[in-house]
């Protein structure tokens, strides 16, 4: 049951690739993740639904591959499969913390993601799961913040967080500001 304060009762957080990448210089830190999750944990803790939407940054950008004469549609898949590798492994580590977390996917990847299904993932949010979307739309040229740009009313959105993600769960209002996402309203 979601705290009485609180005005959303399913949340929406993005997460950039690049704040999975901590102090190093590409890929996922191990303590960033954990940080990460440990934030996840204080909000599930609140009673919240959540999803995430993970990017790919830290291991591919297709755009700037594009840029260099690589086929534009062919670099947006490869930065729509770093989302899905974001994705498993942020599943990993909140399983290894207790959490459970789904990872569906816009790509038909069925070995390692399910495929994106508004019910189920609905379901999985009611009973309390996490679920991880990957792969923005499945489609080249849209990144994948222009995939969840609207949300419905009834999800609260949380802006994308900084690359060093604060301790506490909180609601970015900007890349300046915050709010604890318990005081929120």
């Amino acid at each position: 049951m979601a705290h009485p304060k609180l005005k959303y009762k399913r949340v929406l957080l993005k997460l950039s690739g690049e704040a999975l990448m901590g102090d190093d210089a590409f890929g996922i830190n191990k303590d960033t993740i954990t940080s990460m999750v440990e934030s996840i944990k204080e909000v599930l803790a609140l009673g919240l639904e959540l999803g995430i939407v993970v990017g790919g940054g830290n291991i591919f950008r297709g755009v700037a591959l594009g840029a260099t004469g690589m086929d534009r549609a062919t670099g947006d898949y490869m930065g729509m499969l770093a989302t899905v590798m974001n994705a498993m492994a942020l599943q990993d580590a909140l399983r290894r913390a207790g959490v459970e977390a789904r990872v569906q996917s816009a790509l038909t990847l069925s070995q390692v993601a399910e495929p994106y299904i508004r019910g189920r993932a609905l379901k999985y949010l009611e009973k309390g799961r996490v679920v991880i979307f990957a792969a923005g739309t499945g489609n080249p040229f849209f990144t994948e913040p222009k995939s969840f740009s609207r949300p419905p009313r009834s999800t609260a959105f949380i802006r994308p967080i900084p690359t060093r993600i604060p301790t506490q769960p909180c609601i970015m209002t900007s890349p300046l500001t915050r709010r604890s996402a318990a005081t929120s309203r």
